[in-house]
């Protein structure tokens, strides 16, 4: 007989898998750090903490995110049967129709919140759970195509961000430019991985399209146009902040992929993998150090005015 404890709790952590609940976790986190630290500088946080209006976006964009989730899940089942089949045995926990369910209304609730807000925010996220259902129905088989949705979409709830603060520099642009290329180094190598599963079930991806050399000669050149880019913003920011030296460390990080890509083991493309996304991870940490570290700065500096008046 099932113990009812661990049925539910094995339903309810397939559930969260399947929404990719904790990249959404994560996701939130780097929303709330980029909007306070990058588009809003000037903001002091007790205004942006009672400013209503952005939490309703960035709860609409959680909501978009985890819908975006479940529906590509749905889409992608068989193919996860082979590459996650520890996932997908939780995930069979919970039935496919719950799943769909739970698409419906967090797209639902995302869109009332949205409409609330704005008719504006309203269009702004349709056009992205249309375009997030868009990609996982179609898009994801498609080559290149597939590569660059996905990171367009993952980008898209801070480019939404971006709009509402009206924060254009080419401080900012740069700096999308760096992450938008390492998402899809990161996509790409993740393709390496799974490229026969793709190609039995129809996904058309640059790993299993091109040769092996080939592949590695695109990632090795998106990483070099990456290294460019973070020359760039040390050029512009100078070596006297947090995110200056993150930068310049992101120089050695992606010589060091450049290396793994070049070693053809399966296990470096596990590295590669994991060592990329941890550094993705520690710039999210890196801005929030750089942007208290400013808003210090900011703060002695107008103390120090008041007292020498």
């Amino acid at each position: 007989m099932k113990n009812p404890i661990l049925y539910r709790i094995s339903q309810l952590i397939g559930f969260l898998l399947g929404a990719r609940f904790f990249v959404t976790v994560l996701l939130t986190f780097a929303l709330y750090v980029s909007t306070f630290f990058l588009f809003n500088q000037e903001e002091s946080l007790r205004n942006f903490v009672f400013d209503f209006k952005v939490h309703g976006i960035i709860f609409c964009a959680v909501l978009s995110i985890l819908a975006g989730g479940i529906i590509n899940q749905f889409y992608d089942r068989e193919k996860d049967q082979l590459t996650k089949p520890f996932r997908t045995r939780l995930q069979s926990f919970f039935k496919q129709k719950y799943f769909l369910y739970a698409y419906l209304l967090l797209n639902l609730f995302s869109l009332t919140i949205a409409f609330l807000i704005s008719p504006r925010v309203f269009f702004f996220f349709l056009i992205y759970q249309f375009l997030m259902w868009f990609y996982s129905h179609k898009l994801s088989k498609i080559l290149i195509i597939n590569n660059l949705t996905f990171v367009s979409l993952t980008l898209y709830p801070f480019f939404g961000m971006l709009m509402y603060y009206q924060t254009f520099s080419m401080k900012v642009f740069l700096m999308a430019v760096f992450i938008f290329l390492m998402l899809l180094i990161i996509d790409i190598i993740k393709d390496t991985l799974t490229k026969n599963a793709d190609r039995v079930f129809g996904y058309r991806t640059i790993a299993n399209v091109f040769h092996n050399y080939t592949t590695r000669g695109i990632i090795v050149v998106l990483l070099i146009f990456a290294q460019i880019c973070s020359m760039l913003i040390i050029h512009q920011k100078g070596l006297h902040s947090i995110m200056s030296y993150y930068f310049a460390t992101s120089i050695f990080v992606q010589i060091l992929s450049v290396y793994l890509v070049l070693n053809k083991t399966k296990y470096s493309k596990f590295a590669n993998l994991n060592v990329l996304r941890i550094w993705l991870l520690i710039g999210i940490f890196a801005m929030l150090a750089n942007g208290i570290q400013q808003k210090y700065e900011l703060r002695k500096a107008k103390y120090e005015f008041r007292n020498t008046k």
